[in-house]
């Protein structure tokens, strides 16, 4: 009996270790992964590349993306080095595009590019791919799992910029895509970082004018919403002016190089009230020496760069320095000079130090 028992175990254990096909709806194949069918869900396979992809092309024209998804999968899985391949791969993107899954259709016209990157339509397969990162930097969410909305991701919207570039760092659109990486940043109001994209910009595409002025131009921008946010540092400012300076000099025919001095004179203006109010803490805090070096570069700046002499605010600086002497004066000790015979040397230079006036 326990012989029979044994043997019946024996037999069942080994039934289940045989691989079976499941009638599941949930099926996992070798080299495809985990899908879901219906019952006779697999019809949309076939044993050929060519009918592979055709079944995968009707129903995406038919707008059944999934499984258009799933059929232009497998051709690249079952038939990677086949002429069909690059094709079907092209297509799993377009279907991710279509499913509101912009990010998988990046990555797919990313492994597209890798695995196939001698494709008759790689300029087409770029701008896909900057049209999807464009998306999200205007605002569209990423998704965690396809399902959680985690918001808008600048630095994953960069990193879809960059991949684009050394895709093709010379492509009709890799000027823009380097521009906008410096919008991105913009956006996370990391300003140096801005600045560096847009310097990039101008060095790499120096032979597109339009590129190059637009991205100095930027720069001296990125570094004026810097200037305007610093309270106390005026590094900035003088970043901007230096860049809009070159933006001048570089590009004197552009049609914003009236528009770049106004904001040097606006900028050497943030700097003059910027060191007002650096005048006003060392006053605070009684460190005169350092309050007057203060007031007096408000007059210079206001005098010399913004041009107005008589700006309230050099009347004030003014006032303030003079009140400043007036207080320094009032506590040096007075001597008295009436007696010039009591008068300390110093203050009689015909008494010699420490000597007897008497005596000489």
């Amino acid at each position: 009996m326990r012989c029979r028992s044994l043997a019946v175990l024996t037999l069942m254990l080994g039934f289940c270790l045989v691989p079976q096909r499941s009638p599941a709806p949930l099926i996992y194949r070798p080299g495809e992964g985990w899908t879901y069918e219906s019952e006779g869900g697999g019809k949309w396979r076939r044993n050929r590349a060519k009918d592979q992809l055709e079944v995968a092309q009707q129903a995406f024209d038919e707008g059944k993306f999934r499984l258009a998804t799933r059929a232009a999968k497998r051709v690249v899985t079952v038939w990677p080095l086949s002429d069909y391949a690059p094709r079907a791969q092209y297509l799993v993107g377009s279907s991710y595009e279509k499913r509101g899954r912009s990010d998988r259709g990046f990555k797919a016209y990313q492994q597209l590019i890798e695995r196939y990157p001698k494709l008759d339509n790689y300029d087409e397969v770029l701008q896909r791919q900057f049209d999807i990162a464009t998306e999200y930097l205007n605002g569209k969410w990423f998704y965690l799992w396809g399902v959680i909305p985690a918001g808008p991701d600048r630095d994953k919207t960069v990193d879809m910029y960059e991949k684009l570039i050394r895709n093709g760092p010379y492509s009709a659109v890799a000027p823009q895509a380097q521009m906008n990486i410096g919008a991105a940043r913009e956006k996370q109001k990391d300003w140096q970082l801005a600045v560096r994209a847009y310097d990039r910009a101008a060095d790499r595409y120096n032979d597109q004018p339009k590129v190059a002025a637009e991205a100095v131009y930027r720069a001296g921008m990125a570094y004026l919403k810097e200037a305007e946010e610093a309270e106390y540092d005026q590094s900035a400012a003088q970043k901007a002016i230096n860049a809009f300076t070159d933006f001048i000099a570089l590009f004197p025919d552009d049609s914003r190089v009236e528009e770049a001095r106004l904001k040097i004179i606006g900028l050497y203006r943030v700097r003059a009230e910027g060191s007002f109010r650096i005048a006003r803490y060392y006053e605070k805090k009684r460190r005169l020496d350092g309050a007057v070096i203060y007031y007096a570069e408000v007059v210079d700046l206001y005098t010399k760069f913004v041009k107005e002499p008589e700006s309230p605010r050099v009347a004030e600086a003014r006032g303030r320095i003079a009140d400043i002497n007036e207080r320094r004066a009032a506590k040096r000790p007075k001597v008295d000079t009436s007696d010039p015979m009591r008068a300390p040397g110093p203050s009689n230079p015909a008494t010699p130090t420490g000597g007897d006036p008497t005596q000489q």
